[in-house]
């Protein structure tokens, strides 16, 4: 979750990262708030769809009470918004939830409560829904000076950041990207 400032220009509304705004240090309360598998891949179902809790429990396959818990915790920091309620199949109101981007314009730094094992595991159960065999991965040696490694770095989060704030393709299928790098020991 680095990312580089957004770009002056591009998208806004509701599942889009204000232009301009600049990214800045996550709270606790927020990064606690993140601090869960479910959590996150809730913010992914709800990233360009708006979508009512008993559509997400369905798609997590869980109980659709436990998913609300997450859901008003993801809501009251921030990371997703209600949108009007509509009448459901039965004619009961129902509240579809958004999520807002506000994900992307944080620093997490060091925090224990976001760490690099949580987004790696929310990958994987992302990966065992879909099946392994859909899954496309790639892995590179490089030997880089810092000065290297820093402008690898920019300009992969650039390419990231640059697909995070373009608009969703109408009908486009939809795809999860986990980059991770590490030194080798």
């Amino acid at each position: 979750m680095t990312e580089t400032a957004p770009p002056s220009d591009g998208p806004t509304g509701p599942g889009v990262p204000t232009p301009g705004r600049r990214r800045r240090p996550a709270t606790d309360a927020e990064a606690r708030a993140l601090a869960s598998t479910v959590r996150l891949r809730i913010l992914r179902l709800c990233l360009d769809e708006p979508l009512t809790n008993k559509e997400i429990a369905g798609r997590l396959g869980r109980d659709p009470a436990t998913v609300l818990h997450h859901v008003r915790t993801l809501t009251e920091h921030g990371f997703l918004a209600a949108q009007p309620a509509r009448r459901g199949t039965r004619g009961a109101r129902e509240v579809p939830y958004l999520a807002t981007g506000l994900s992307w314009d944080l620093e997490w730094g060091d925090r224990p409560a976001l760490d690099h094992d949580l987004l790696l595991r929310t990958f994987l159960e992302e990966v065992a829904v879909v099946g392994e065999q859909r899954l496309e991965s790639t892995r590179l040696g490089l030997r880089l000076s810092s000065e290297r490694l820093a402008e690898f770095r920019e300009r992969l989060h650039g390419l990231l950041d640059e697909y995070a704030r373009a608009p969703s393709d109408p009908g486009g299928e939809r795809w999860s990207v986990y980059v991770g790098m590490h030194p080798e020991g």
